[in-house]
């Protein structure tokens, strides 16, 4: 992998970090202001989903290591 493209997911690995943030302080927003309790369900899978990429972006910057 270039350095260019390794710069690239690191680039994409933090904004997907600040979105899951920003989800997560979404999340508490609404569960402090007792919002739909469905549309909370919602975001939550939605910061799943951003968490589950994070952790691809991840696996593609940290080499494997063979023990």
């Amino acid at each position: 992998m270039s350095d260019q493209e390794q710069a690239d997911i690191r680039l994409q690995f933090a904004r997907l970090k600040q979105e899951h943030s920003d989800f997560d302080a979404a999340i508490e927003a609404m569960i402090a202001t007792g919002c739909d309790p469905l549309r909370i369900q919602r975001m939550k899978k939605k910061k799943l989903a951003v968490k589950d990429r994070l952790q691809e972006l991840e696996d593609n910057i940290v080499p494997d290591i063979i023990a």
